[in-house]
């Protein structure tokens, strides 16, 4: 659709409620100059670009320049509208070294990419630009851990995961798709002509004065290509194991096991599950100017002072296997293994933790002794197993209730009945769920926290796994011996009100070892 003319984006701005009519006319008043009505309303802070933008996709071509273009960051990222069609030129080749800085506000508020300097050629993808940013900007502000961009059939819908839930916006107009795709491709240093085979970028930015890095994954498919973009909080890991979910004795038992000289610990848990976050807490617990820390990582996620982080690269052939071999060189004392993937990593690590070196890893199981079932599923000798593990330690994720809007669910709501029923609590037992605010966007959750199994390899376990006795075995023993398993600590949690039933119910019903322990129960 071709470009509106100025007194038809202003009365589509009023009709959209964006605008009053007062505005519009001292808007009218101040053009000229190679100002524009579009660059007037959005300088004065009125509406953003990305509102202007969603009317007409067109309204910022061949306008000049503005000194500081106040995008701003709406207060959701719901158009109104569909955006109209929009024709960008697809930027090629690799960003420039720089800086190039959006500032959305005054002071620190803004978006600045970091490895890219503005060009004259790139004027053309200025709405597509400022549009990205401020899709940067909102992921930051709503706390997102990842960015969904999804082609569909007709058009481009966003999707944020917040909380550990996808939460959809609506679907931009077919036309924005490719600009958008390769606006992000563009800044993740990827090939934008191709778009048969998945590629893995990632880029850094600061955002509103913090630090990010945006891990980008292309995925080509029926509707074109899919970019799911990891993002990644420079300043705002947490280390603190019991702001993560532990509990006073699961805490002083894992940093008893994080303070011997050598042996494996293991963190299990399905993809998503806080793994890399618990690891890099237990490197925190173990720092200090007297050990040589290690790790290994594909790729480094977060930066941390006093360790020597290294990544693989597959392309040249180095794997977990050949990087772990070569820090075995560097007189470590303790060695973090990103994921443990195959037989040959397996070997390596647990050569590492029998030759005096405490090595942290993760492994995807559902549970703490599965990690031992799984180990002999990869041929490793039992003894090796006994030897080596100290410790492993299985996780979940379930969301906070809001602080701001928690209510207890009342006793005569049908909600109530049916979670003390399924998940076998004492009748009574007070239940609590968020109500929904602004501070939650009226979610009722607001952040997660960990909800955690620690398997104590005592003697007596190092000989059931000698005598390669069964996982559920393993299990009774474990919980015989104290272990607070996966549902145990996830009911105490919700009796405390830091989380639903619901979300328990959500994240560990329908698990095998979930089932078992609760029929025998």
């Amino acid at each position: 659709m071709a470009k509106m003319s100025e007194q038809e984006l202003a009365r589509s701005l009023v009709a959209a409620g964006l605008l009053s009519t007062q505005q519009v006319q001292t808007a009218a008043q101040q053009r000229g100059a190679g100002r524009s009505f579009a660059q007037i309303v959005v300088e004065k802070g009125w509406i953003t670009a990305m509102d202007v933008i969603h009317i007409d996709a067109h309204a910022f071509e061949g306008a000049a320049p503005s000194a500081s273009p106040a995008n701003g960051t709406p207060s959701n990222l719901k158009p109104a509208q569909p955006a109209q069609a929009a024709s960008a030129p697809q930027k090629t080749g690799a960003p420039e070294v720089g800086l190039v800085q959006d500032t959305s506000d005054s002071g620190e508020a803004g978006v600045t990419i970091i490895g890219e300097s503005r060009r004259d050629e790139d004027a053309a993808m200025g709405p597509i630009v400022a549009y990205c940013n401020e899709m940067l900007r909102y992921a930051v502000k709503s706390r997102a851990s990842d960015m969904h961009l999804e082609p569909r059939e007709n058009g481009l819908l966003p999707r944020f995961r917040i909380d550990g839930e996808l939460r959809p916006m609506d679907e931009l107009d077919k036309s924005l798709q490719a600009p958008i795709l390769s606006r992000y491709k563009v800044l993740a240093n990827l090939d934008i002509t191709e778009q048969r085979l998945p590629q893995d970028g990632r880029f850094r930015a600061i955002i509103d004065g913090r630090q990010f890095d945006f891990r980008v994954s292309t995925l080509p498919s029926v509707y074109g290509e899919k970019i799911v973009m990891r993002l990644l909080d420079r300043t705002s890991l947490v280390t603190d194991l019991t702001r993560l979910g532990f509990s006073d004795e699961t805490r002083n038992l894992f940093q008893e096991m994080l303070g011997r000289s050598y042996g494996m610990i293991l963190v299990t848990g399905p993809t998503g599950s806080g793994k890399t976050t618990t690891l890099y807490a237990a490197l925190a617990a173990t720092r200090d100017d007297t050990k040589n820390i290690v790790t290994v990582e594909d790729p480094v996620e977060y930066e941390m002072q006093g360790i020597t982080q290294t990544s693989i690269n597959t392309d040249i052939g180095l794997s977990f296997a050949t990087q772990l071999r070569a820090i075995l060189r560097q007189d470590p004392d303790v060695i973090l293994v990103g994921e443990i993937r195959d037989v040959e990593t397996t070997e390596m690590a647990i050569r590492a933790a029998l030759t005096g070196h405490l090595v942290l890893s993760t492994l995807h199981t559902n549970s703490a002794v599965a990690a031992v079932t799984r180990f002999q599923d990869m041929g490793v000798q039992p003894f090796l197993i006994s030897s080596s593990l100290s410790g492993v330690l299985a996780q979940r994720l379930v969301r906070l209730i809001c602080r701001n809007c928690r209510r207890e669910v009342p006793k005569d709501d049908p909600s109530y009945e049916m979670n003390i029923t399924r998940l076998k609590l004492a009748p009574g037992t007070p239940l609590f769920h968020g109500a929904g605010c602004d501070e939650c966007n009226q979610t009722g959750y607001r952040g997660r926290l960990a909800v955690i199994e620690l398997l104590n390899v005592d003697r007596a376990m190092r000989q059931a796994i000698m005598e390669r006795t069964d996982a559920t075995t393993l299990h009774r023993m474990a919980v015989k011996s104290g272990m607070k398993t996966l549902w145990q600590d996830a009911i105490e949690k919700v009796k405390r009100g830091l989380t639903t039933a619901d979300d328990v119910a959500r994240v560990l019903l329908g698990t095998e070892e979930v089932e078992m322990e609760m029929l025998e129960a």
